[in-house]
């Protein structure tokens, strides 16, 4: 009886310890997953964004006093003032007379109604004055999904991103171009894609601009390689040298499935990019956000994934940070 109360007892004990095993190893690979599904990624472009003009006093373009009939209102373009034809316009008067008033009180509801407009799309600033331009502004984005065997965009990108004065308009239009460019050379390997666009105005651009490249940054575990706003700089070392950072190491590893590229694009005015469909509507939008010029440019984000040399993205990796983007058939 004592020797099966042992038997029971030392069976117990090698079950507990069993079981504690179990869920040390479930932790330690549940935590692994994450880490080794962290990928890598690279990044360059800035926002260059024209401060709005404020030349037009609060109130607008017309003045009291001094060339004034009478101390009344002058709008300062030509014609009498709305306040001296009132007398005209109550006390009689017809023929030359009846049509000049008629004039003004249209060229004062006219202008009227111009400030108001001014007013409402600028709005005042602190100082007094109003801005008198608030234009309208188009933050597109266009993603496109390739194939791993496109091996030789990736170096490219590097390049592209190392050599780009993203400190100025004119290098983000060259970004830009170089990218698209970059893109449109490997038709072949496309496999995913989607487009997508949000309308506001030049003094909310940059908020909506960070907003979308923010929800692309944050798919990735590390931005191994960065050059925004010409600011330079690469992790890519630091993580040889330390040995971390999951599969950001230089171990050989197998290839990834796919690179994703993200081209985020802010700009002045309208920018209809299509939907994808299939690759011609594809070479369609890339084509669109490479042509917008320098004058309308105001940001650029790109932004792409494996970066580090030995990082892996895989089918399922993409399914789940890219749900939006379609097949180009």
């Amino acid at each position: 009886m004592q020797k099966t109360f042992r038997l029971k007892k030392f069976f117990q004990m090698v079950t507990k310890r069993a079981v504690v095993l179990a869920l040390v190893a479930g932790m330690v690979f549940s935590q692994a997953g994450p880490a080794f599904a962290a990928r890598s990624g690279g990044r360059a472009g800035g926002f260059r964004a024209p401060a709005p003009s404020r030349t037009v006093p609060r109130g607008g373009g017309g003045s009291y006093g001094g060339g004034s009939y009478g101390g009344g209102y002058y709008g300062g373009g030509g014609g009498f003032g709305f306040p001296f034809m009132l007398p005209f316009f109550f006390g009689g008067g017809g023929g030359l007379f009846s049509l000049l008033i008629f004039m003004a009180i249209a060229s004062f509801l006219v202008r009227a109604f111009q400030n108001f407009s001014t007013n409402s799309a600028g709005g005042y600033d602190g100082s007094g004055y109003v801005s008198t331009s608030n234009p309208a502004v188009t933050v597109a984005k266009v993603q496109v999904g390739l194939l791993a065997q496109a091996r030789e965009l990736q170096p490219d990108l590097d390049r592209i991103a190392q050599t780009s004065d993203t400190s100025n308009t004119e290098g983000l239009a060259g970004l830009l171009q170089e990218s698209v460019l970059a893109l449109l050379r490997h038709p072949e390997y496309w496999a995913y894609a989607c487009t997508d666009s949000e309308k506001t105005v030049l003094t909310q651009a940059e908020t909506v601009f960070n907003r979308v490249a923010l929800g692309e940054r944050s798919k990735l575990a590390a931005e191994t390689l960065s050059n925004y706003n010409g600011q330079v700089r690469s992790l890519e070392r630091a993580l040889k040298s330390t040995g971390s950072g999951g599969n950001l190491s230089t171990e050989v590893q197998e290839p990834g499935e796919y690179i994703v590229v993200t081209l985020v694009v802010a700009a002045q005015g309208k920018v209809d990019l299509p939907q994808i469909q299939n690759a011609e509507d594809l070479r369609k939008a890339l084509r669109q956000a490479g042509s917008i010029s320098s004058d309308q440019l105001l940001g650029v984000e790109l932004l792409w994934e494996p970066q580090a040399n030995g990082d892996v993205l895989s089918g399922d990796d993409l399914v789940a940070e890219y749900p939006e983007m379609r097949i180009v058939a």
